[in-house]
């Protein structure tokens, strides 16, 4: 590597030579086990629908006041 007197090239010819060895070693990608994702979705499309039978009238009007209240106020 040829050393310059000029700061700015130096700190270029710096930062090219490390971005050269970063793309050289690319990260291996790391596959989801099908079952777990399988799991996940299964778990969030009952989690709404459990929690608003659980749920009284009452509580869930109160919920959604405060969820209006919260995304319209300044």
């Amino acid at each position: 590597m040829k050393r310059t007197r000029d700061e700015n090239a130096l700190a270029k010819s710096v930062v090219d030579s490390i971005l050269d060895e970063l793309e050289q070693e690319p990260k291996p990608i790391k596959e989801k086990d099908p079952r777990a994702v399988k799991r996940g979705r299964q778990g969030g499309s009952k989690g709404g629908k459990a929690r608003a039978e659980k749920l009284s009238a009452e509580k869930r009007k109160e919920i959604a006041k405060k969820a209006a209240h919260t995304r319209w106020k300044s």
